[in-house]
């Protein structure tokens, strides 16, 4: 089955200032745990003079015991990323606020494994943030992990998502509800007989729905769910949680859990929110994940705390600036009920430069495909303010390409910008 090893509090060594990728564990670096930002200290006076430029991070780790594969995630890398397993670039990674994964498998030994990842927040030209009123932070500030699965599992490597989506849609019948559930997985070396069985349960743990289907690189389920729940924001933010199990031989190989908020919402330019059939007037506020004192490095307590904070102020929505949040924050949100607008980094200032467009059109896919079940998220945000820096056709066009993107992976969704004026829908 699959096991999720945390490296957070191992003894990671850190050099600030250098591109070098040793090759054995340095003994004259600094030691320091995960989650771990260099602009702690000085990304947080105000006076934009904080150190932006390469650091190197380095773990010597013996493989996991009994693991078929062995993948290495990382919740982000500010702003790019490049990963060494034993002297050998295993994965670059463009982009400091999406978590990506590399298959280790064949470059790991049984022991004394070095694992060196060169993080640099300087500007390159084209990633984005290209320009913002905000600390563009450097370091590894979320978990690395190992994710270890057996030979056939869940996929793992398409844009570090959760190998499962699940997508609602609900039909009123005279006095009777039914929520359609469409519950799609995505399998990885599927053998013939194997199986992929989705489990429903309530938010009390009763198994209200089973279904199974022969396993294929992609299946799809559909499930029936009589007078369901609904998710209601925080009057009532009602979760089901989905279970996706592979199974060989009556053998479980590996399993995926994903929440399920089941809802309808739609915008009124009159009424305004709807959710669910009935009006529901959001406000609320804009959060960026920082703290004073430890940069964007956060842990969940003090995620759990922005979370309380925004709650108890009488918010209802939160709009995720300027970029993408941990996926905690996410499930937070979930578990409140607060409706999301979920944005990527594209902000300020566009560089003409087509591999900035590029980067910009892999943020927001990271960005959908690795937070799709969230029945919080309602919008996907694809630019703010980017008119700051010039307006031209070319970003219009950018724009277009984002918006239609946006709606060609999620059609259940509204896009959104944030203009220099007042704020609009798409």
């Amino acid at each position: 089955m699959r096991n999720v090893i945390s490296l957070n509090g191992a003894e990671w060594k850190f050099k600030k200032g250098t591109a070098e990728i040793p090759l054995q564990e340095p003994c004259d670096w600094e030691q320091v745990n995960l989650p771990h930002t260099w602009n702690a200290e000085y990304g947080q006076d105000g006076g934009n003079d904080y150190f932006r430029g390469s650091c190197v991070y380095a773990l010597k780790v013996n493989r996991p015991v009994n693991a078929e594969q062995v993948w290495l995630e990382i919740g982000a890398a500010s702003l790019n990323a490049e990963v060494f397993v034993n002297g050998i670039l295993a994965v670059c990674h463009e982009g400091g606020y999406s978590a990506f994964r590399v298959d280790c498998t064949k470059l790991l030994k049984e022991k004394n494994n070095l694992i060196a990842i060169r993080v640099d927040n300087s500007d390159n030209g084209y990633v984005y943030p290209q320009m913002a009123d905000f600390t563009f932070y450097g370091g590894l500030y979320r978990s690395v992990s190992f994710v270890t699965v057996p030979e056939t599992h869940f996929d793992l490597d398409f844009y570090a998502s959760e190998g499962i989506s699940c997508t609602s849609n609900v039909e009123t019948c005279g006095e009777q509800t039914i929520a359609h559930v469409t519950a799609k997985a995505w399998v990885t070396n599927a053998k013939d007989g194997d199986l992929v069985q989705f489990t429903v349960y309530n938010a009390e743990g009763h198994v209200v729905a089973v279904e199974c289907t022969e396993a294929a690189e992609e299946v799809t389920a559909k499930i029936a769910l009589e007078n369901p729940h609904l998710w209601h924001g925080t009057v009532d933010p009602y979760l089901y949680t989905v279970t996706a199990q592979l199974i060989r031989n009556e053998e479980y190989l590996d399993q995926v859990s994903v929440r399920l908020g089941i809802r309808t919402f739609s915008v009124d330019p009159v009424n305004g929110f709807i959710l669910n059939g009935k009006q529901y007037p959001l406000r609320g506020v804009s959060r960026h994940q920082d703290k004073e004192g430890i940069g964007n490095a956060l842990l969940r307590e003090d995620m759990k705390l922005d979370a309380k904070m925004i709650y108890k102020m009488g918010a209802n929505t939160v709009r995720l600036a300027h970029y993408q949040h941990h996926r905690y924050f996410y499930e937070l949100c979930d578990h409140i009920g607060l409706i999301v607008w979920a944005e990527i980094p594209f902000i300020t200032y566009m560089n003409a430069d087509s591999r900035g467009h590029a980067n910009c059109m892999n943020q927001l896919k990271e960005l959908i495909y690795q937070n799709y079940n969230h029945p919080s998220i309602c919008f996907w945000g694809i630019a703010n303010e980017i008119s700051i820096g010039g307006e031209s056709a070319e970003m219009v066009q950018n724009l277009k390409e984002l918006h239609e993107l946006a709606h060609q992976i999620d059609p259940t969704r509204l896009t959104t910008s944030l203009p220099d004026a007042p704020w609009t829908v798409l």
